[in-house]
């Protein structure tokens, strides 16, 4: 391998790297955790918080190290966006909680599901969101029920545990991870050995910010490998041997990138030992100084992927890693497994839509019925706010889609609701500028009646801030929350419009059009307009991403 190259100017000395010797506290939230780990926050919950109640808890807990323990603090109902960036945090936050459930790789069995269902009903007001890194999201938690929550979670081997807070994240797998013929390998046990293994331990608790892990052999890409910290992509080498294409430093929010290959083969055995190492080198060389630089992308964007390779092998691996392909292009343009897919067994993988990710605990609990009922109680939730019922007979398949279509669960949706994802929005986040979950409901089914004959693949994704939850710089259609003045001169909510993004072999982000921006009111009579246009433009077999790459400006006003 030829010599790394020089380091960029960006000083590499007070950024806060510990390797470099900077430990002292630089930020609120550096010394925060320097005060006491994240983790240790559960015991004061258990003991001290639940018996207090919300007026008990300590700042630095209450908006600090409770995200340890998949806790925020939710919005307070009825402020307007525009107060989002004008009022402080206790000013914004009600005294309930948004809680997290981290169900890495989406993997969840009927009882779990029942589990989860039943928390949702009985202490979250029957409100449950399916997130876009396979978790699922509770809300209206209160501090007193926290207890009786993680035991009946802790009953069916789930856990809120490091599912927020500046630690490894829920990781994401492929939900038929095990059971498609084509797959590349199936991640499923590297992945389990991996959260196992580092799951809740203090060497990976104080990371510089959150740390998002892919591992899929899937063909699709769906747990779109591109956007995340560290990603293990399947690929086949050379000599016909599956493992893994190593991507290292992806995100989006403010600052997007897409994350670079390292160029390494990593075999099935090496993998948590590999995730190990790279996790390191963010604790130890990661950015701390200032809250807003702290993502493994802005350390990649300095390095490079020659250094992190040969920091990866010389200093925390200790043994070199052969070089390795990249990965097959994605099969399938969409990677969200909505429909009927066959299994490798015979049997069928039925992944259906919600809407934009909401649902009820009642209906959470009737799923893990139907899955009991049509096949072998297997669930998995996507990376698209969807879900996947495994193991379903050929006899039985017709009989399940009617069952969830009774509750509003869709396995052949149009291409409106099944290309549309939504964050948490103005309802219940304190970053949020815009309420987006019922917005984007409206918006699909109204594009439903004026264009009932569209059924191109279609994202329209939309964020109610530009933190990028909903991830709009890769949509074809992003919409981000925004303050928009209208017709009338009044501030009212509306979006900044970025038109398409796209993943894979030639990914993008989102083309922004002379900063155009819609109020929430004329979203639809943009969308179709502009939708409109692409049928009447494109060309034979042209994507509307491709459509956008070569429009003219005026097509996209």
């Amino acid at each position: 391998m030829s010599a790394p190259p020089r380091p960029s100017n960006r000083p590499q000395r007070g950024q806060g790297q510990w390797a470099l010797g900077y430990r002292e506290p630089l930020n609120p939230n550096e010394r925060m955790k320097k005060d006491a780990d994240g983790l240790t926050v559960r015991q004061r919950i258990l003991d001290v918080y639940a018996h207090t109640g919300f007026d008990g808890i300590d700042p630095s807990d209450l908006r600090g190290r409770m995200r340890w323990m998949g806790l925020y603090t939710q919005r307070a109902q009825g402020i307007p966006g525009g107060k989002t960036a004008v009022l402080e945090p206790e000013e914004l936050e009600d005294s309930y909680f948004m809680m997290r459930v981290r169900t890495d790789g989406g993997a969840l069995s009927s009882a779990q599901l029942r589990t989860i269902g039943g928390i949702s009903t009985d202490f979250g007001r029957d409100v449950a969101d399916v997130t876009d890194r396979q978790n699922i999201q509770y809300h209206w938690i209160r501090i007193e029920d926290v207890p009786e929550i993680w035991r009946r979670l802790e009953a069916v081997g789930l856990t809120t545990t490091e599912a927020c807070g500046d630690t490894p994240r829920g990781m994401l797998n492929c939900p038929l991870a095990g059971v498609l013929a084509d797959e590349v390998l199936d991640a499923t046990d590297v992945m389990a050995q991996t959260v196992a293994t580092y799951l809740n331990d203090p060497a990976f608790s104080n990371l510089p910010r959150k740390w998002k892990t892919s591992m899929s052999g899937c063909v699709d890409h769906c747990t779109e490998p591109e956007l995340d910290d560290i990603s293990f992509v399947g690929v086949v080498n050379e000599a016909g041997e599956a493992g893994y294409d190593l991507w290292v430093g992806g995100g989006l929010s403010t600052n997007p990138k897409f994350g670079q290959r390292i160029g390494v083969f990593v075999r099935p055995d090496q993998v948590t030992d590999v995730w190990a190492a790279a996790t390191s080198i963010f604790r130890d060389y990661g950015y701390r100084r200032q809250r807003n630089h702290a993502r493994m992308k802005f350390l990649m964007a300095d390095w490079g992927p020659e250094r992190f390779r040969q920091v990866l092998q010389d200093e925390y691996l200790h043994e070199a890693l052969p070089d390795g392909p990249a990965p097959a292009p994605a099969k399938h343009d969409q990677r969200d497994h909505v429909g009927v897919a066959k299994q490798k067994d015979g049997t069928n993988a039925v992944g259906f839509a919600l809407r934009t990710g909401r649902i009820t605990g009642t209906v959470l609990t009737r799923i893990a019925d139907l899955a009991d009922e049509h096949g072998a109680g297997r669930i998995r939730t996507t990376t698209q706010q969807k879900m996947v019922v495994l193991d379903v007979p050929d006899e039985r398949v017709e009989d399940l889609v009617a069952a969830l279509a009774e509750h509003d669960l869709l396995v052949r949706p149009s291409a409106f609701r099944r290309g549309t994802m939504a964050c948490t929005g103005l309802e219940f986040c304190k970053l949020a500028i815009v309420e987006t979950k019922q917005h984007a409901q409206d918006l699909y089914a109204e594009l439903e009646k004026r264009l009932p004959d569209f059924d191109e693949p279609i994202g329209i994704n939309v964020n109610g801030c530009p933190n990028s939850c909903a991830r709009f710089q890769t949509a074809d259609i992003g919409l981000k929350g925004s303050m928009v003045r209208d017709d009338s001169g009044e501030m009212v909510e509306g979006f900044q419009v970025h038109l398409g993004g796209h993943l894979g072999t030639e990914a993008t982000f989102g083309r922004k059009i002379r900063g155009h921006k819609v109020t929430k009111a004329e979203t639809a009579d943009y969308c179709e307009r502009l939708l409109r246009g692409y049928l009447e433009r494109r060309e034979p077999g042209e994507r509307f991403a491709a459509y956008v790459e070569r429009a003219e400006e005026a097509w996209l006003l």
